[in-house]
């Protein structure tokens, strides 16, 4: 099982301090987080991509790719690329270089995205959304596994004997995940292609998230790509840690209140009853962490969100002390415990290689 951070980058201020870290402090505090990620021995460092402020992810493969050169290990992935918005060759085109910088340690995860401007921005629609998503998605898949593409469609112009360069890094294109929060065509679209589907699960309760996992898992099936608990899940949480929890209740308050997202809605404990997001000791973490299996079966990814609000970066390293010294190793011990053979792992640039040599010997 992969545990990794996932950022949504947004700059904001420090309600305890008033300060407001600029944008380029910000940039640098994410690569600083990025290599934390491996040094504390976690397997995942994903970004997300906004376009507006208070966030600055706008190039997310600019971003990865610098951090491909700071890191070893760690799989670079994003926590959300636009297939809406963005053209299908431009994401093509920088996922392949962005596998060849980092020796693939690499695969992303598309959405929608939730701000309605951005549509506007590049010259698409909002009200054509999941029409969007479909078909750039099914030229994307094209463009990372044919040679020459004659493509028409209805939200780009026709593309006539295109080949993508640079070509997927071995043959095999990056791993797909597709992100939702609440949308059940996102989780059919990924069990129709058998791709990943990733349940961001930071904002909804617990029912919520098993019924799209559910779908999800069900439509896999339906298409003929293994059992339903074969399909490959993951999910978000978020979660802030203090040795005792008490201390982190109190730290983390002001923070909360204040969050753009959430601030002045629901209070903490209303929240945190309500959704995956737990603020106390690693202990709890674990516990709260290990009854997601509960809802969502055996998955085979677990992001935390754990630098947002303001928290000052120095706070935020601390956290991934926390996880990589108390709490991962501890719920890599326990997932694996009762998860059945047949359960795989989350696909890596070396398990798809290797299926696909092992699918070309199989051919007549």
């Amino acid at each position: 099982m992969q545990f990794g951070i996932f950022t949504v980058g947004d700059v904001t201020a420090d309600p305890t301090t008033g300060r407001k870290p600029t944008e380029a402090e910000r940039i640098r505090a994410t690569v600083a987080i990025a290599r934390k990620v491996e040094e504390v021995g976690l397997d995942v460092f994903a970004t997300g991509e906004h376009h507006n402020p208070p966030f600055v992810p706008s190039s997310p493969t600019t971003l990865l790719g610098y951090i491909a050169a700071l890191t070893q290990r760690i799989i670079l992935s994003t926590s959300t690329t636009l297939i809406t918005t963005n053209d299908p060759v431009k994401i093509a085109e920088d996922f392949s270089v962005l596998q060849h910088l980092s020796d693939g340690r690499v695969d992303l995860m598309l959405g929608r995205g939730n701000t309605g401007p951005v549509y506007p921005w590049f010259g698409q629609d909002i009200r054509a959304a999941i029409p969007l998503t479909v078909e750039h998605y099914r030229l994307l898949r094209r463009l990372w596994r044919e040679q020459s593409v004659d493509w028409s469609g209805e939200f780009r112009t026709p593309l006539q004997g295109f080949t993508l360069a640079p070509q997927p890094l071995d043959g095999v294109p990056p791993f797909v995940w597709h992100g939702s929060i609440r949308t059940p065509e996102v989780a059919e679209l990924a069990a129709y292609y058998g791709d990943g589907f990733f349940a961001n699960h930071i904002f909804w309760p617990a029912t919520h998230t098993k019924r799209m996992v559910q779908l999800y898992r069900q439509r896999f099936e339906h298409y003929g790509h293994g059992s339903a608990d074969q399909a490959i899940v993951g999910l978000g949480g978020q979660v802030f840690m203090r040795p005792r929890s008490q201390d982190a209740i109190a730290e983390f308050r002001p923070y909360f209140d204040n969050a753009p997202v959430y601030g002045h809605g629901p209070s903490l404990e209303e929240f945190a009853a309500e959704t995956p997001l737990t603020v106390g000791s690693p202990q709890q973490v674990i516990d709260r962490t290990l009854s997601f299996r509960d809802y969502a079966g055996d998955y085979q990814r677990q992001l935390f969100l754990i630098d947002h609000a303001g928290l000052p970066l120095k706070v935020v390293l601390e956290q991934l002390d926390l996880l990589g010294e108390e709490v991962v190793p501890v719920l890599r011990k326990e997932f694996a415990i009762g998860r059945p053979d047949r359960v795989p792992d989350a696909p890596t640039h070396e398990s798809l290689v290797r299926a696909a040599a092992e699918s070309a010997e199989e051919q007549p």
